[in-house]
């Protein structure tokens, strides 16, 4: 190692004769401290002789160049710890322990208990004073629904599904559906899928196959399933019919959310829905069975405990089945809910997702267990 390596400049001159080259010996590294301490750079070299004197002094210069030159360079004492960045008179306070995150709910629960304390209200009014007026109720339902999925399919995927035969058209199924039953909802779907063919083609033909077919895929799913709700308003009992069907799917939700809030730990089905558990499944077909067995013997005419507790456990599969396919809708199209429509819950259509499946099921087994 060179003196430069520590500090010193390049030494331009070298040892020995000018008429010579550099010398091919290294000096030893007193030596060379020495010559660099030489007031001239011609002094000559001074000749020591092999005495024992001499050798000695060469060692002593030579273990003295030791210590302050090349990689045996050293601190004698301990380097004093560098002062840390916090002012002395700051004392550190000792870190508290993580605390666990409490659960909480994914929504505001003071909207969502006054939104559905205000549409319980609407529709328990219209269904127990006028049958017509609900009647409405669904068919504005309908409408709105199937304003926030064709919306939603035309901003997420550019699937541009014709929404005026849909919304005439679903809103005249329901009707069809109070007024002439399972043929005239029938007849009404057929002809709201006609439409819908008819519609677009006044439109450039790329993409009319997808477009048809979302149309009709919608015209099913939100009108034609409301339709079996209108249905089962044309029996005797029909008012109660209805809410027996809103109050046992309210009471699956309700049992589910509760239930899997409090204990819910192994998902029912991570990739759809993160948030339901086999838990929150339990809870939702203990909760509907009880309150079906209680509506069936109180509130149905001619009805049994037994054919409650089996109503019960239908509405709570077709409840949790129809809000897992809702959820693989939006997740498919990159959205939390279908609108915003209504605060603390979403648009119309996260409500109705339970409600639209369900409608039939209750439907077919009310007629199965007590007639039409």
């Amino acid at each position: 190692m060179n003196d430069s390596s520590w500090g010193a400049p390049p030494r331009p001159d070298h040892w020995g004769p000018p008429d010579q080259g550099p010398s091919q010996e290294v000096p030893s590294a007193g030596a060379a401290y020495d010559a660099y301490d030489a007031p001239s750079k011609t002094q000559p070299m001074p000749v020591v002789t092999d005495t024992g004197t001499g050798i000695a002094d060469r060692e002593e210069r030579d273990r003295g160049a030791a210590r302050v030159s090349g990689p045996l360079f050293r601190e004698e004492t301990p380097q004093e710890p560098m002062p840390s960045s916090v002012p002395p008179s700051t004392p550190q306070q000792p870190q508290r322990p993580a605390q666990p995150e409490k659960k909480r709910a994914g929504r505001d629960l003071r909207a969502a208990i006054g939104v559905g304390v205000g549409l319980g209200a609407v529709i328990m009014a219209s269904l127990f004073v006028v049958k017509a007026v609900f009647v409405g109720v669904i068919a504005v339902a309908v409408v709105v629904g199937l304003w926030e999925l064709t919306s939603r399919l035309d901003e997420r995927k550019g699937i541009k599904a014709p929404l005026v035969p849909l919304a005439v058209g679903g809103a005249a199924m329901v009707v069809a559906g109070y007024a002439r039953g399972a043929e005239g909802a029938w007849v009404a779907m057929a002809l709201t899928s006609l439409a819908v063919l008819v519609w677009r083609m006044t439109e450039k033909p790329e993409g009319y196959l997808k477009d048809v077919t979302a149309g009709v895929f919608a015209a099913f799913y939100v009108p034609f399933l409301a339709t079996f709700v209108a249905m089962m308003l044309t029996a005797d009992d029909g008012p109660w019919r209805v809410f027996v069907f809103l109050l046992l799917t309210v009471v699956s939700d309700t049992g589910a959310y509760a239930i899997g809030w409090r204990f819910g730990k192994t998902k029912l089905a991570p990739r759809i829905s993160p948030g339901k558990t086999r838990e929150g499944l339990v809870g939702a077909v203990t909760f509907a069975m009880a309150a079906g067995a209680l509506c069936m013997h109180f509130l149905i005419d001619d009805g049994q405990w037994w054919q409650g507790l089996l109503l019960g456990l239908a509405v709570a599969a077709s409840a949790t089945l129809g809000d897992l396919g809702e959820s693989m809708i939006k997740r498919d199209l990159g959205i939390k809910d279908m609108g915003t429509l209504l605060p603390g819950h979403g648009g119309i259509m996260d409500r109705l997702d339970s409600l639209l499946p369900t409608a039939p099921v209750v439907w077919l087994l009310l007629v199965a267990f007590v007639g039409s």
